[in-house]
Formats: structure tokens, C-alpha cells, sequence
């Protein structure tokens, strides 16, 4: 691992995350039994829309992990008020949006080193609660979230439309 660096990501390499984003997304086609976009460009696309202004804005921060200057993973993380009317989330809180580490690179530590300097940076903000949502199906995901200490608060359910 001593060959893997960890960088915030410049909003205008954004287009790095790209083919993780995608490798991601086929993932989450293959794990999910409910409709997924199959569109791959379309949901690269929409993912970008998202965190373009995020990171423009100051919301949101992303980390990336490179190999020989090659990015194998990223994580991309939302921070916001706290206020809840349910959890008792602190001042503010935060929500991982994105953990994606490249097929080939998985197993290897890149998330565990991607999750350390997602929680070294929160704990630099003074921002404590983290929440994940995590596709059902994906229990190699759930079983890697739920190691670091989170655990299960609520879960969402669908119904899509005639169009799915």
C-alpha cells in the first residue's frame, strides 16, 4: 500500500472519476434486483451534474487514490447542517455519496485507505456523524461499512413507474 497516495480531488479533474463512476454503477446493475439506469453515459452525466456544483460550492469533498499516478479509487463525501428531526446528528454531519475502488484494485485496502482519510478529513472539520447508504445487494459493501462501526438506521424502499 506504501505505493498508493490519497489526494483531495481539484474540481477541474473531476472527469478523473469518470471510469470508476462507471465501473461502480455496472456494479451496482449487476448486485441490484430493482431496475437500474442502464444508460451508463446518462448516469455519468447526472453523477457529474451532482458533484460539479458540490464541490464548486464548498459542500462536498472527494479523495482519490492513485497507483503510478493512476486513480483506483475515490470517495466522495457531503457535508451539511445537522439539524434532524430524528438522529441526533451533531452541528453538522456528513453523508459518504460514493466509495468506488477499480474492480481490479478491490480487496487490496484502497477503501479501508480511502474510508481512514475520509474520516481524517471529517475529524479535521470537526464533523463527527457519517451516514452511508448502501445498495441492497451489495453485501460485500455493507459487511465493509458495517466493520468500520456503522450500522443499519433506516432503510428505503422503492416503486418505480412503468418506465423501470
Amino acid at each position: 500500500m506504501s505505493d498508493l497516495e490519497i489526494t483531495q480531488l481539484e474540481p477541474e479533474r473531476l472527469d478523473d472519476l469518470e471510469p470508476l463512476w462507471r465501473s461502480l454503477h455496472r456494479h451496482h446493475r449487476e448486485v441490484s434486483d430493482l431496475p437500474v439506469l442502464a444508460d451508463d453515459d446518462l448516469s455519468w452525466e447526472r453523477r457529474k451534474a451532482w458533484y460539479g456544483p458540490a464541490l464548486a460550492g464548498g459542500r462536498a469533498f472527494a479523495l482519490v487514490a492513485r497507483r503510478g499516478g493512476s486513480p483506483v479509487g475515490y470517495a466522495f463525501v457531503e457535508v451539511r447542517d445537522g439539524d434532524d428531526d430524528t438522529w441526533p446528528y451533531g452541528r453538522r454531519m456528513a453523508e459518504l455519496v460514493t466509495l468506488s475502488v477499480a474492480p481490479d484494485s478491490r480487496g487490496g485496502g484502497v477503501g479501508t485507505a480511502l474510508m481512514d482519510a475520509v474520516d481524517a478529513e471529517l475529524e479535521r472539520r470537526g464533523v463527527h456523524d457519517l451516514e452511508i447508504a448502501v445498495m441492497a445487494g451489495n453485501d460485500r459493501a455493507r459487511a465493509f461499512y458495517e466493520r468500520r462501526g456503522l450500522r443499519v438506521g433506516e432503510l428505503l424502499l422503492f416503486r418505480f413507474g412503468d418506465r423501470a
